[in-house]
């Protein structure tokens, strides 16, 4: 059994009813030494970016290119993995599990979470902590 087959077999139901792959934006955020990992394409992230220079550190790597630049992702820190619908999170969650990273969810509800965690109010509440 390789290493995928193990992490697909480890994700049972408590797995999934306990929400142990996701996380919501806006608690996400909080954490100030947690990482997005952005996977969406270049063309979407010159598009729209996320700096996010008052919350945390964004890495942007597309998805297809997350093999090739895996060491550019910290095993040590919390990451949350970013994209427009889930499938590109999805698909690297199971990925990075495989290849030994257990600080990683996937940020749920794409663009409308990630912007709605980002309104005024909620951006100065985090600067003024």
């Amino acid at each position: 059994m390789n290493d995928l087959e193990k992490v697909i077999e480890s994700m049972d139901f408590q797995f999934f009813a306990t929400g142990q792959h996701k996380v919501e934006a806006e608690i996400f955020l909080q954490n100030k030494d947690a990482i997005l990992l952005d996977v969406r394409a270049q063309e979407e992230m010159e598009t729209v970016q996320f700096h996010l220079t008052h919350h945390l550190k964004v890495l942007e790597i597309p998805a297809h290119e997350v093999p090739s630049r895996l060491n550019e992702i910290p095993k040590d820190k919390f990451i949350g993995i970013f994209c427009s619908s889930g499938i590109r999170c999805t698909m690297i969650f199971l990925y990075l599990k495989s290849k030994g990273f257990n600080q990683i969810k996937i940020l749920e509800g794409g663009y409308n979470n990630l912007l709605s965690a980002l309104m005024p109010g909620k951006i100065y509440k985090q600067i003024h902590k």
